[in-house]
């Protein structure tokens, strides 16, 4: 995830995520976007909605880490959080709605506290201790993959891959 942020500023690249998949998705029909490409693999829909639960995860995450003292960031099974939310059954209107309006709410926070705040750790159950900065980074990284997914994944359930 950090390769595909490179060295672009992660808070401009998390800024533009919302208008992006906006744009990606305008004028595709919802049965389009609930198609999976192959079984086990996401619709663009569920991808969206994944994007959503990664933003009220991840929000809740950097508080915590903004507010305790080192406190333990308990991991989630994705897959399982995407079945579980029903989200092929949502319009994507929704879903990008809700995205878009986590995304400020949480990136005003990432704005407001960047600098010495960032260095504040949480750890991670599966990958040990985290900063509020480097999650930021990878929380951008993964912005970058989930939005070439959504480009393969239509590609892939019109046929044109």
């Amino acid at each position: 995830l950090l390769d595909l942020l490179g060295d672009r500023d992660a808070l401009q690249v998390m800024a533009r995520t919302a208008d992006e998949l906006d744009s990606q998705l305008h004028g595709v029909a919802d049965e389009e976007l609930a198609r999976r490409p192959s079984p086990g693999a996401w619709s663009v829909k569920e991808v969206v909605g994944h994007l959503c639960d990664t933003e009220w995860a991840y929000g809740y995450r950097m508080r915590l880490m903004l507010s305790h003292e080192s406190p333990p960031i308990t991991g989630y099974d994705q897959d399982l959080m995407v079945t579980g939310m029903g989200h092929n059954d949502r319009p994507v209107s929704t879903l990008l709605k809700e995205f878009q309006r986590l995304r400020e709410f949480n990136l005003d926070l990432y704005v407001r506290t960047e600098g010495p705040a960032w260095e504040r750790v949480g750890l991670h159950e599966e990958r040990g201790p985290e900063s509020v900065g480097f999650s930021v980074r990878l929380l951008a990284g993964h912005d970058l993959r989930h939005l070439k997914q959504v480009d393969r994944t239509l590609a892939e359930v019109r046929g044109t891959r």
